[in-house]
């Protein structure tokens, strides 16, 4: 072994590379997410201190009447404990396993998901690899979702979006889905029906709507300058509830609009 060789691999030229492969791209949040991360050797032999896999959304933020894109980690995930890589010819195969966060946001509109994979070799420019995820909504979501379509609300806009101080959760953002009514009761009432979903743990999800009434006469218009048109509004629900989901949200969007 050169001394060359030991200078390049440890400046990331002719070091480990990774590569991971999952057992499949589609997920719903709560499922076990299995795979298995490959180490190749490179010109030296070298000691790989960690492998982790991070998960990795965008969100919308605005700074200065300026809005931009943010890279967040939602999760963290190590996989291993320190081993050693022999040359090229050594390969490792590590399988691994994490659960998706039950708040991992889908893979709707805008949003994008992407799980990266390091590794932590000392004196040396970390390895990485980078796999596309994609996030479906789960049997409570796709109920929701079915109810508020089935209500003449078509879906405008998906997004990930900087998060007030009073939604914020253990993220600096929220994912919102912005509806507008084409038809059905709502139409003509409101503007648009905006949803965020909240996991409460134990099957329980927590649904917070903004309802943004249609302004109707001098007052309306007043109200609707000021921002006071638009109503909060939170719903409880689990899998018990999805056979009168439907009207649940029907009643409680007729309260407020």
């Amino acid at each position: 072994m050169s001394f060359f060789d030991k200078v390049f691999a440890s400046v990331g030229i002719g070091s480990a590379t990774v590569d991971t492969r999952l057992e499949r791209d589609t997920y719903a949040p709560g499922e076990l997410v299995k795979g298995v991360v490959e180490i190749r050797g490179g010109k030296i032999e070298q000691q790989i201190d960690d492998i982790y896999l991070s998960l990795n959304t965008t969100y919308l933020k605005e700074s200065d009447d300026k809005k931009y894109h943010v890279t967040a980690t939602i999760e963290r995930f190590r996989i291993t404990s320190p081993f050693v890589i022999g040359k090229k010819n050594e390969r490792k195969e590590i399988p691994f396993s994490f659960q998706l966060p039950y708040d991992t946001p889908l893979t709707i509109g805008r949003t994008k998901l992407w799980v990266t994979t390091g590794l932590d070799i000392k004196n040396a420019v970390d390895p990485g690899d980078k796999d596309e995820l994609k996030v479906v909504p789960d049997r409570l979501m796709t109920a929701v979702f079915n109810a508020i379509e089935n209500l003449g609300f078509r879906l405008r806009e998906a997004d990930c979006e900087e998060a007030s101080y009073r939604m914020r959760g253990r993220f600096p953002f929220v994912q919102e889905f912005e509806y507008v009514p084409t038809s059905g009761p709502f139409r003509g009432k409101l503007d648009e029906l905006e949803l965020v979903f909240r996991p409460a743990g134990n099957g329980v999800m927590e649904l917070l709507f903004q309802v943004d009434r249609r302004a109707r006469g001098l007052s309306g218009l007043f109200a609707e300058a000021a921002g006071m048109d638009e109503t909060n509004v939170r719903l409880t629900v689990s899998a018990a509830d999805i056979p009168n989901l439907q009207q649940q949200i029907q009643s409680i969007i007729q309260r407020y609009s």
